[in-house]
């Protein structure tokens, strides 16, 4: 791309495109050059045909290597080119914020039609245009009536009305114009969050299993074309809309249709991204876009989280709606004392509704925005409404308090069978789960150079930390110490269960086990993340009173862990249904708990937590049955979410009462006489575009205040 440096300063450049731009080129031009980390803001001016860019603020010697790095881009850019790629209806609609400039010409517009109406046109014309005008705002009015409503429509077409009946035209005029400018200045604060909320869940990566050649590989969801196929098993979420090639499941619908019963997917059958393999596996061609897939799930959940709002969201918006009649009973009160027909109209001119509500949402756009980048997802602010009042914290172990990337320690074969065999066989049956320590038996096998192509027959997992299979006739299981001895009743005696549990040594045993004889236990060792003892300081220091670890894992490996990490308390040898107990029980004692697990295992006690968390690593069940997905599988990531819960939730108590109280004053100076409707409705409006703005902004970094519990 040709280009001109015509300003420069240190950490800044303006530079010149030979012309005017078109506004595709101008949107195109931003996105790439402010996506740059090395890139602070970027504005594009088309009819000036320049593009001035701020670096990051740095040291001297670094803002040279941007500068060089920013002048390459330039050089190398296509705007036709980028436009092309994100020439998606859907796309640009949804991704692209409407840029200032965009504002600032719609408000010129209209205030040049405005006043030049009101210059122009002779009174009896003007008072015809201004009926004309108002056609619209009393339809809505009348409308809201037949419902039965007292709203904001109805408020804001007694107050033009008014003005006509008085002779003016000229207040309805002004009063529709000053109507129009705030519902263009908060449709654009709201699109503007809107766009920035899914922008960031665009932004978070994605990886996918493909089958190119018949060999499976992982691969960028971005980078996948439509043709490819991709594996989707149990517990895994379908990535993009496709063909079922092979294979048949269960597939949960939910997210798309509402309906909760799975329904059978096989070959020659239309599959959605979002939608969840509860059991089964599919090979699926690419039919779509991945890009356009992934945006409409996320659209999805966006429109999804409306209908999640927090208490004091509804509070917040129902307070508004039983606010407006007593508008109309003050307006009534002023002009059955004062006879004041302009007094009465600034009794109509201040509603509380448009700034709670629009305050209100764009505080929760900006919560859900921030807390992508910080590495969670939340399903709706009625989720972060309870986890900030949550007291206690239950985490599961495996994968979640441990590391994702557990390893095998040692294989040990029984009975004649060699240890080759033992790790092939499991890492056939374990292949299908996405579970941590799954992973680990398959990469042992595949470090080794062990073949595990399936030579079994359909694999049953069963919820209780096992997975039972056939193989060559004989009933093939592998799972924990509690599945196998006591679930599935395979005969070990005392003197072999001491000796495993002593060449344990903290790991964990996973028992395989052939037609009902022990063949061979596999030592996975588990270590714990890094960084869990200062997460749970900081939890605790954040008002979680009790921190539990419940698990299948055996007595003496839990005790382990518990000890190191310092949980308060910790149940082992659980079943599914033993954690969906004790998430119960806590809760029926007046406990707000909040359960946080990766597995399909954990699926159950996710959905009766008060509010549920489900790792990055984990299952689509899992994160399917949570109210709240972590990104990645860094804990610290709940200190975020825990402190932006309670941030949005003094924020929206202060937004409340700021704007109660200021528009009470508006109401009292234009009653009283003090300003006229008109100017009340100006401040009436900029304070709700302002108020909108400060709950955009920033919490982790804006709000200290959200360090501490409310």
């Amino acid at each position: 791309m040709k280009f001109e440096i015509v300003h420069e300063v240190p950490g800044r450049i303006r530079v010149s495109l030979g012309g005017k731009l078109p506004e595709s080129h101008a949107c195109a031009l931003e996105e790439h050059f402010a996506s740059i980390s090395a890139v602070e803001k970027c504005v594009a001016y088309p009819k000036a045909g320049s593009l001035a860019i701020t670096f990051v603020r740095s040291s001297q010697e670094t803002l040279e290597e941007q500068r060089a790095v920013l002048l390459r881009e330039l050089e190398e850019f296509n705007p036709v080119v980028a436009v092309q790629e994100t020439s998606t209806t859907s796309q640009q609609a949804l991704v692209r914020a409407p840029r200032f400039r965009h504002l600032f010409a719609h408000l010129a517009n209209m205030a040049v039609a405005h006043y030049g109406r009101r210059m122009m046109l002779p009174l009896p014309l003007r008072f015809i245009w201004t009926i004309w005008r108002a056609v619209p705002f009393v339809r809505n009015a009348l409308a809201s009536l037949k419902d039965r409503r007292l709203d904001v429509p109805v408020l804001d077409a007694a107050a033009i009305v008014m003005g006509l009946a008085q002779g003016k035209p000229s207040a309805s005029g002004s009063t529709m114009f000053l109507l129009h400018v705030g519902e263009a200045l908060e449709d654009y604060t709201q699109q503007r969050a809107e766009s920035g909320l899914i922008r960031s869940f665009l932004a978070l990566p994605e990886t996918v299993r493909v089958v190119r050649d018949d060999i499976e590989c992982e691969m960028e969801l971005s980078s996948l074309q439509q043709g490819d196929c991709v594996v989707i098993r149990t517990g895994h979420q379908i990535p993009v809309d496709g063909t079922v090639r092979s294979g048949e499941a269960a597939v949960n619908q939910a997210s798309l249709t509402g309906e909760p019963l799975a329904v059978v997917r096989n070959e020659g059958d239309t599959v959605y991204a979002g939608t969840v393999v509860e059991e089964g596996e599919l090979i699926v061609e690419v039919s779509g876009s991945p890009e356009e897939s992934k945006l409409r799930s996320i659209v999805i959940m966006v429109e999804q989280s409306e209908q999640l709002k927090s208490s004091d969201q509804r509070h917040i918006e129902r307070m508004a709606d039983k606010l407006v009649p007593w508008n109309f009973l003050l307006a009534a009160l002023v002009a059955a004392t004062t006879r004041n027909l302009q007094k009465t109209s600034a009794a109509l001119m201040v509603d509380y509704s448009c700034a709670l509500r629009l305050s209100g949402s764009i505080a929760v756009m900006a919560a859900q925005r921030e807390g992508a980048q910080a590495g969670f997802m939340v399903k709706g602010s009625k989720y972060f409404n309870h986890m900030a009042q949550a007291d206690t914290i239950v985490f599961d172990k495996t994968g979640t308090l441990t590391q994702a990337v557990p390893s095998v320690r040692k294989v040990v074969a029984y009975d004649g069978w060699q240890r080759d065999e033992v790790l092939r066989l499991a890492a056939c049956l374990e292949e299908h789960f996405p579970h941590p320590v799954a992973r680990a038996v398959v990469n042992k096998a595949q470090e080794e150079g062990l073949e595990h192509r399936e030579r079994h027959a359909a694999v049953e997992y069963v919820v209780a930390h096992g997975i039972v299979s056939t193989l060559d006739g004989a009933r093939v299981l592998i799972g924990s110490e509690h599945f196998v001895i006591e679930d599935e009743h395979i005969p070990i005696t005392e003197e072999e269960l001491d000796e495993i549990h002593q060449q344990a040594e903290g790991s964990s045993p996973l028992f395989l086990a052939v037609d009902g004889e022990l063949r061979g236990v596999i030592y996975v060792d588990d270590p714990l993340k890094d960084n869990i003892q200062e997460v749970f300081g900081k939890l605790r220091d954040l008002g979680f009173k009790r921190i539990i670890m419940l698990t299948g894992d055996n007595e003496r490996s839990a005790a382990r862990i518990a000890r190191i990490a310092g949980v308060d308390e910790y149940q082992a040898d659980l079943l599914p249904e033993d954690k969906c107990r004790i998430i119960d029980d806590l809760q029926a004692a007046g406990n707000k708990v909040v359960m946080v697990g990766d597995g399909v295992n954990d699926s159950p006690a996710l959905s009766r937590a008060y509010v549920s968390v489900a790792m990055g690593a984990g299952s689509a069940i899992a994160r399917e049955a949570a109210d709240i997905a972590l990104i990645t599988d860094d804990l610290a990531s709940l200190v975020d979410l825990r402190a932006l819960s309670i941030g949005l939730e003094k924020r929206m108590k202060q937004g409340y009462f700021f704007t109660v109280a200021f528009n009470s004053l508006l109401l009292v100076l234009g009653i009283s006489g003090t300003v006229t409707p008109q100017l009340s409705s100006v401040l009436h409006n900029t304070a709700t575009v302002g108020i909108s703005a400060v709950n955009a902004r920033r919490y982790l970094s804006a709000n200290t205040s959200a360090q501490t519990p409310a």
